[in-house]
């Protein structure tokens, strides 16, 4: 079997030749220009030659010619993302995707901050930029993607970036909001897992924060893994320590504890009350349903339509976009 010579991508010289008209008026057309004025047949000429011949544009020349692609940078916070923080990122993505733009998600659990993480940003010239972990923001790595050309410029933040547009994001109001509810149960001792796990752990630490804001020295801290093993060693240090309620982080943590503290023989919520986060289907599906703090996200094809208003009007005032939603959902557990 032959190998097929591999044929030259089309050029809009080809669509140019094939529809009769010059190159300017090809880029006009595929390019969407309102800067001259080309009548309906010729526009639905040559598209019709561009869709005959698979001609695309070539985004590295257009971002040339602008100084900025039609790219939308969404690095992946440096914390776990469970199904709630998933699904808001996929509905973002569509709806950046229904307005034009390309969404290019990357990243991981310890993806670096700084100068030199915003350094490679602005390399890619993106149009918009939405940081999930504000922290990796510093003001020299802001003054470096403003100057080089990015027109939105979003974070997620427990308080305001100066110079970016902020979502306010202050994970200590969940362990507050979970505190609240057990203290308004009557419990009177409070734990507060915390993952062990290092990319968790500067989230739990602010959850713990804000429950110890709550319930003043009523707080005892949970180190706790994601295991079984992990939650019947604690499970079983439970009568020494004394706890009526737990806020367990978030709701994957809280069914593994309080199973493991009803194979105990410890009675939830009888004996201890329990809290989650996140507020998933599963927690309630179980018995006792688990009592949650639910995270409301923004919206995200608002979210959406607010980078496409900063791309078009860079020089807007960087200001607080909006707010996470923090509400208990009281259950049987708690």
């Amino acid at each position: 079997m032959t190998d097929q010579p591999t044929r030259a991508a089309p050029t809009s010289a080809d669509v140019a030749r094939r529809a009769g008209v010059s190159r300017a008026t090809v880029s006009y057309v595929l390019n969407d220009s309102g800067t001259a004025r080309i009548s309906d047949a010729t526009r639905a000429r040559v598209l019709a030659a561009a869709a005959d011949l698979g001609y695309v544009p070539h985004a590295a020349a257009r971002s040339l010619r602008s100084g900025r692609t039609r790219m939308v940078l969404l690095p992946y916070p440096s914390t776990p993302m469970g199904p709630l923080v998933y699904g808001f990122f996929a509905a973002l993505r569509h709806s950046l995707a229904e307005r034009g733009y390309a969404v290019a998600s990357f990243g991981g659990p310890h993806a670096p901050g700084g100068l030199d993480t915003a350094r490679g940003w602005a390399e890619l010239r993106p149009a918009a930029l939405l940081v999930a972990d504000g922290a990796a923001l510093t003001p020299e790595g802001v003054d470096l993607l403003r100057r080089s050309g990015v027109g939105a410029l979003v974070a997620f933040a427990p308080r305001p970036v100066p110079g970016v547009h902020t979502v306010l994001a202050d994970q200590c109001r969940v362990g507050a909001a979970a505190a609240g509810r057990l203290l308004a149960r009557g419990c009177r001792r409070l734990g507060v897992v915390v993952p062990e796990t290092a990319a968790a752990q500067g989230l739990g630490l602010s959850r713990l924060r804000g429950a110890e804001e709550a319930a003043g020295a009523r707080v005892e801290r949970l180190d706790l893994a994601c295991t079984e093993e992990s939650a019947a060693r604690l499970a079983a240090r439970w009568p020494a320590l004394g706890l009526d309620g737990v806020f367990a982080y978030n709701d994957e943590y809280a069914m593994l504890l309080m199973r493991a503290l009803q194979d105990a023989g410890v009675d939830v919520p009888g004996r201890t009350a329990v809290v989650g986060a996140g507020d998933l289907l599963l927690g309630r599906l179980l018995r006792p349903r688990l009592t949650s703090v639910r995270i409301g996200l923004p919206d995200a094809s608002r979210l959406a339509a607010l980078i496409d208003e900063l791309v078009a009007d860079p020089g807007a005032v960087p200001t607080v976009v909006g707010e996470l939603k923090i509400e208990v959902v009281a259950r049987e557990s708690a």
